[in-house]
């Protein structure tokens, strides 16, 4: 725990639970948002081949995810440290912000 403190320049120990805690909200969140954002815009497995449809489904579902971790991280009042690590991960996507 330690190595991530001083990696993520993180002060106190329950900075970090509530930064994991966070992690794991927004993956599940990410993906029980994505299928009704589908399902509303007519797009299922039942009239596209799955070839189609998990693409789409994984690429909103990375749109979500982005969203929802500063969403989350700013209501557990982490909103810098997810904001700066959304800007890493969209950088290495070639995205600038």
């Amino acid at each position: 725990m330690k190595k991530l403190m001083l990696r993520w320049n993180i002060e106190k120990p329950w900075q970090l639970i509530i930064i994991f805690f966070v992690f794991s909200i927004t993956g599940s969140s990410s993906i029980m948002v994505g299928r009704p954002i589908l399902k509303s815009l007519g797009i299922t497995l039942q009239n596209l081949p799955s070839v189609v449809y998990y693409p789409l489904f994984i690429a909103l579902s990375f749109i979500c995810y982005q969203v929802l971790l500063v969403t989350y991280g700013w209501l557990f009042g982490q909103f810098t440290f997810f904001w700066n690590m959304e800007k890493k991960m969209l950088k290495r996507f070639g995205i600038t912000v």
